[in-house]
């Protein structure tokens, strides 16, 4: 006899025969209505005790059976001991009862949701820290969690909405019906200007550098209203440079508007008091895909080509940095734009924008770096993709654009991270635990293929006006909206999964566990293909955020697995992808010496960062660092993270300090938390468990010049 059985919620039960018993009396009890209730209570009784039985022959996961097992098995013996009539009568019973459940599930308790937030009972309520409590944080809270119904009751098959509540994977964004991330053409709306939608106001195509900014702007803003995640940008210096010239603007002026640009683009007014999600990439020199190109102004190409300003791209540079280190009138850090810097072989490191940038990152650690110097990744990358004529689906395409980044007219329509240490831990064998992942990867694509159908058709019928009008050269091309749109699988919790599978002398920093994540990378990138090959969509592995993820998944499994190995004393949470555990090392060599091959496996949002206590006193150190990381690493993306606090009385401090050593008053302490910086007391639990955890790299001597 069995202990007790897994509910569908995931949650375990005690164990009660009597209720087979029940529930196949009452089947008898319809079909032979003449027959007397001790003779049928008899007969159920026998035939319970052989679906006891054959539970006890099967090899069932932790020794104990699910409900939709049980039921199985009792539907399979009735069948058997000739009981059809009945078994016909169970199994219309429970597909009743099924749709009960599903009703019920698809009716939410709107003032248990709203008492939830107001009250803060619901951890959901800090699980993105770009979110804020307030009255539109409610309005979303509540929206999310409708909406979230209708994914899982309404549009998914079961088995995924079993697999994500379960904790077997996480199905991202389901608050939203709508795609993850979007790259963007610049050029379209320098082309266009921002418009396309009947009844709504319409602009030229900008001819001055405010106007072109203030379009900028709008359209993030607006077009953030139709994606779950980031918005972004490329070659945003190369473009808009020509309209500094055109304007005949000082650097004065220039800074000016790159100051109003970038305030706008932090006020909250997103949906859940939210500011936009936005990427920037720079190029500090103009790339080769766009030197001979004519520029636009005014949406007409000019005769001058983009060559010609690196004058002004150099201002536009300069007065970002200069912006984003002065901050607010607080010294608080601008969050958004995140820029991307790319580094290519050419890259001029005595350019004396460089050393601003440098500057920029020693002290706040903002931009992201991209590796075009010694990775797999090419500049041309962005260009191909957003001019693609043909794809081979036999190969996997670089998203790009970095973590939170997609290159023009790409992006993401949906991200599903795979919950390794559950699987680690469930598996007995390395073969079984390959098993479990190509049946979870099998439900991933089956999601991600149900959600690119509903995106599709949702922009058919203009859900999203604005991507439709801004993605019709695309479904013009190829019959689709979203067919330059990944999509994306990730993994959670590696490290976890060695742990749980091998034992605690192994992880993802012994030679064991590197080389059976190199395995797993390699394997799921090779299902991926297939499934490029079957659905002619492209599909990308990805080291995702999962800012909650790692904490709902280790929550979880907690719960329901006391005995598996989880990160967090007080909370629960997950190594992110296949990273190293946060208090492995403060050597910063070490840890990349151990990143380098994880990461290049990724097609996609992969980025190592380099978490250190303080900011770098000495620009060149600073530049030293990133410059020996870009020629001796293959890592596709790198970040200079020192953690900083900031005083409402006193601005920045140096470090991390809970009160303000000048006035004692209470100080935010701010570093990454999964990309973007946000103060660490809007973090979810899981997140700042892993913050008090985290060790920071320490610059040694002359580490970086080593």
């Amino acid at each position: 006899m069995f202990e007790q059985v897994r509910k569908r919620d995931g949650s375990l039960v005690e164990f009660k025969q009597d209720k087979i018993t029940l529930a196949i009396l009452k089947g008898l009890v319809a079909t032979y209505p003449d027959r007397t209730r001790p003779g049928l209570r008899k007969l159920a009784e026998v035939i319970s005790d052989r679906v006891i039985y054959y539970l006890g022959k099967r090899a069932l996961a932790n020794g104990y059976p699910t409900v939709e097992e049980v039921q199985d098995t009792v539907e399979e013996v009735l069948m058997e001991v000739g009981e059809r009539q009945t078994a016909r009568r169970y199994i219309r019973y429970r597909l009743q009862h099924e749709d009960i459940r599903q009703n019920k599930k698809s009716f939410v308790d709107a003032q248990r949701i709203v008492m939830e937030y107001v009250t803060r009972e619901d951890w959901h309520v800090n699980e993105n820290s770009n979110m804020d409590f307030s009255l539109q944080g409610l309005n979303n809270h509540v929206i999310a969690e409708v909406t979230k119904g209708f994914w899982l009751n309404q549009l998914y098959p079961p088995e995924v909405r079993e697999a994500h509540t379960s904790g077997d994977f996480h199905l991202h964004d389901l608050g939203l019906l709508a795609p993850y991330c979007c790259g963007w053409s610049l050029e379209d709306l320098l082309l266009l200007g921002f418009r396309g939608v009947p009844g709504k106001v319409e602009s030229a195509p900008p001819r001055h550098f405010r106007t072109a900014l203030g379009q900028l702007v709008n359209f993030f803003y607006t077009l953030q209203g139709e994606a779950a995640g980031a918005q972004a940008v490329s070659s945003f210096d190369t473009y808009l440079a020509p309209f500094i010239r055109h304007d005949k603007l000082s650097y004065k002026e220039v800074r000016q508007a790159m100051q109003e640009f970038v305030y706008n683009l932090n006020v909250p007014t997103r949906v859940g008091f939210q500011t936009p999600f936005v990427n920037l990439t720079m190029d500090l020199s103009c790339p080769s895909t766009l030197a001979d190109q004519a520029v636009i102004i005014g949406g007409e190409p000019q005769v001058a080509t983009y060559r010609e300003f690196q004058e002004e791209m150099n201002m536009i540079n300069l007065a970002f940095c200069d912006v984003m280190m002065k901050g607010d009138a607080r010294g608080r850090i601008f969050t958004f734009p995140i820029p991307t810097y790319n580094i290519t072989k050419e890259f001029d490191w005595d350019n004396p924008v460089v050393d601003s940038v440098m500057e920029m990152t020693a002290r706040y650690g903002i931009p992201y770096f991209a590796n075009f110097v010694n990775s797999d990744m090419s500049p041309e990358d962005a260009r191909s993709m957003c001019c693609r004529l043909r794809l081979d689906n036999r190969e996997l395409r670089k998203r790009g654009g970095g973590l939170f980044g997609a290159n023009p007219l790409t992006g993401s329509i949906g991200v599903v991270t795979i919950n390794m240490a559950r699987i680690g831990y469930l598996s007995n064998t390395e073969e079984e635990f390959f098993t479990r992942l190509h049946r979870l990867m099998d439900l991933a694509k089956s999601s991600l293929d149900t959600k690119r159908k509903v995106l599709e058709q949702n922009t058919e019928i203009g859900l999203y006006p604005y991507s439709r009008f801004y993605l019709k050269a695309v479904k013009e091309r190829f019959g689709f909206y979203w067919k330059n749109h990944f999509s994306t699988i990730g993994l959670n919790g590696m490290n976890e999964a060695i742990v749980n599978l091998f034992g605690t002398n192994e992880s993802i920093a012994t030679s064991r566990g590197q080389a059976f994540s190199l395995r797993v990378l390699e394997y799921m990138r090779d299902t991926m293909v297939q499934y490029q090959e079957e659905t002619g969509d492209m599909f990308n592995l990805e080291a995702t955020p999962a800012e909650g993820t790692g904490y709902r998944l280790a929550k979880i499994d907690r719960e329901n697995y006391p005995a598996m190995f989880a990160q967090g004393k007080t909370e629960p949470y997950y190594t992110n992808s296949t990273q190293l555990p946060v208090n492995l090392t403060d050597d910063l060599f070490d840890a990349l010496d151990l990143q380098d091959e994880l990461q290049t496996r990724y097609t996609g949002g992969t980025v190592f960062h380099g978490f250190l206590g303080e900011s770098i006193d000495d620009i060149r150190t600073c530049k030293q660092l990133v410059r020996k990381v870009m020629e001796k690493y293959r890592i596709p993306y790198f970040t200079v993270s020192p953690t900083f606090s900031v005083c409402q009385h006193h601005g920045y401090i140096k470090g991390e300090h809970s009160t303000c050593p000048t006035c004692k008053t209470t100080a935010e302490i701010w570093t990454r938390v999964v990309g973007f910086h946000r103060p660490v007391q809007n973090w979810n639990p899981g997140k700042k468990e892993e913050f008090k955890d985290r060790l920071e790299y320490a610059l040694r001597g002359n580490a970086a010049n080593d």
